[in-house]
């Protein structure tokens, strides 16, 4: 399908758009008060875009895990983007784009960029992904890390 085609197509069909979760990793929001998606999915045709939430250390009881851990605290935002992305028959090959927020870019960027560099690594990621990191009050003070994240891929990929 051309680009053009594809806009026509998406010009004329309504985009279908479902909230995603994957509740045996992590909780969704709505548990401890928040007011968020964990993760939404859009069907533009053939195309489906997964746009995941700021992801954190949460477990499935929505309880910050690995407190003042920041090498763990980054395995286990990766292990909850992966388990998002695989409720959608997605993976981190799938991903386009990453912002990576840190509650203290100066001390944790290193120590972020190594743990972040190996599991892309693990990933077999090539190309990797676009990426922004940026310094962040997080919602709770004991979080040191949130990364969100875009993925795209074709429709008969999906496990519908």
């Amino acid at each position: 399908m051309t680009v053009a085609e594809l806009l026509q197509e998406v010009s004329t069909k309504p985009i279908e758009k479902r909230a995603i979760t994957n509740l045996n990793v992590l909780n969704e929001a709505y548990a401890y008060g928040s007011a968020f998606s964990r993760g939404m999915r859009i069907d533009l045709g053939n195309l489906v875009v997964l746009l995941i939430s700021g992801t954190a250390s949460i477990d499935d009881a929505g309880r910050t895990v690995h407190v003042g851990d920041l090498r763990a605290q980054v395995r286990r935002t990766f292990d909850n983007i992966t388990a998002l992305l695989a409720s959608e028959g997605a993976s981190w090959k799938d991903i386009v784009r990453t912002t990576c927020y840190l509650r203290d870019i100066e001390r944790d960027y290193p120590a972020f960029n190594e743990e972040r560099s190996a599991f892309y690594r693990a990933q077999g990621l090539n190309p990797l992904p676009a990426s922004t990191g940026i310094q962040a009050i997080l919602c709770r003070p004991d979080l040191l890390v949130e990364i969100e994240a875009i993925a795209m891929f074709h429709r008969e990929k999906s496990t519908e």
